[in-house]
């Protein structure tokens, strides 16, 4: 299956993205509010001869050639350990899935597609470049899976519909999450802004979100640094803290359902109502739940205490000083004092609602 000549390649690029509102919350069936942003990952696979896979990936520090045999073995053991984490989530469990190598997600997204459309026949090159920051909230795991998934599929001239990718993906990404709930590869191939909630049955609905506030563009984005832990690991402390108090975690989980509820009619009104409100009070069921480090706390008082609102964005961490992204929203953004309280962070360069997932360069 596949090309017929050597030297056929395709480039794929996908967006990071940034959860507005609604993350934890949308595992357990509530919406989020996602963001596409303009931050690209972009993954270059090029058949080459001989029967190996060569992974270039420089962020992480491989370099290496492993066999067809070597990749579906890899994908096949995770399917394994994941399968077992599933029916009993816990934070040990979770780790056995992830392992220790660094291509962990690489050779699972070849294997998982393999597996789905079938082994190419041929070696493969396989080179990620990427802008978006690893364990900052911005999706750098979903926009690999659904970069490599897409690029392959692409190079042996197979047609899945969004659904079909976003399905495979997701395959990926609970060999990398546990559990999560599908938001981040929905957002990652469609792009734009989407309101996104997990039906009954298990498919996640998104729609697209039509912007009217002109306060979108006061919300700025930091980057607090990389967790401690890895989203996996911190989505499954939370199921167990659930599993300890549902009582309790339910209430959390409506409060944290009205505020994005909230959120989103105040970005489709066009009466320049004030965005904080709803802001503050997700960032408050984050912190009861136990996200949110204590230094990161102290940063969002003070900007409260400025007149705006922050909240983390993603899945935060269990403990360190950093928790990945950090949104900060202040309805005056051009206070001279408005910023000042975060000058120990790194402001990010981030557009919202950039286009989803793309084929780059046609096979040639």
């Amino acid at each position: 299956m596949g090309p017929s000549g050597l030297g056929m390649q395709v480039t794929c690029s996908a967006p990071g993205k940034t959860i507005l509102m609604g993350e934890h919350a949308a595992v357990y069936g509530r919406p989020a509010l996602v963001a596409a942003v303009n931050q690209r990952l972009s993954v270059e696979l090029r058949e080459i001869k001989g029967g190996g896979v060569q992974l270039s990936l420089p962020a992480v520090g491989v370099h290496e050639t492993v066999s067809w045999d070597v990749i579906r073995e890899y994908a096949q053991e995770a399917r394994r350990l994941w399968r077992e984490y599933a029916v009993r989530p816990d934070a040990k469990a979770f780790d056995r899935v992830l392992g220790k190598d660094p291509s962990h997600l690489v050779k699972v997204a070849l294997g998982e597609a393999a597996e789905r459309v079938g082994e190419p026949g041929f070696g493969l090159a396989l080179q990620i470049r990427s802008e978006i920051p690893i364990g900052a909230g911005f999706g750098s795991s979903a926009a690999a899976a659904v970069a490599i998934t897409r690029g392959y599929l692409e190079l042996l001239g197979v047609e899945l519909s969004d659904a079909e990718l976003e399905s495979a993906s997701l395959e990926v990404e609970r060999r990398q999450h546990g559990l999560p709930s599908g938001v981040d590869s929905t957002s990652v191939i469609r792009g734009g802004l989407l309101w996104a909630v997990r039906e009954p049955s298990g498919d996640l609905a998104a729609t697209t979100i039509d912007v009217r506030t002109p306060y979108l563009g006061h919300i700025k984005v930091f980057n607090s640094g990389t967790p401690s832990q890895s989203t996996g690991a911190v989505v499954a402390a939370v199921r167990e803290r659930r599993d300890a108090d549902p009582v309790r975690f339910k209430a959390l989980l409506d409060r944290m359902e009205a505020a994005t509820r909230e959120f989103r009619r105040l970005l489709e009104s066009s009466t320049r109502e004030d965005l904080g409100g709803p802001l503050r009070e997700f960032e408050s069921c984050l912190e009861e739940i136990g996200v949110v480090p204590l230094r990161l706390q102290g940063l969002v008082r003070a900007v409260e205490a400025r007149g705006g609102a922050a909240k983390i964005s993603g899945a935060g961490a269990l403990s360190g000083t950093a928790a990945g992204s950090l949104l900060v929203y202040h309805p005056e953004p051009q206070q001279p004092d408005a910023w000042e309280c975060l000058r120990e962070l790194k402001k990010l360069d981030v557009g919202l609602g950039a286009q989803g997932v793309r084929v780059e360069d046609g096979l040639g």
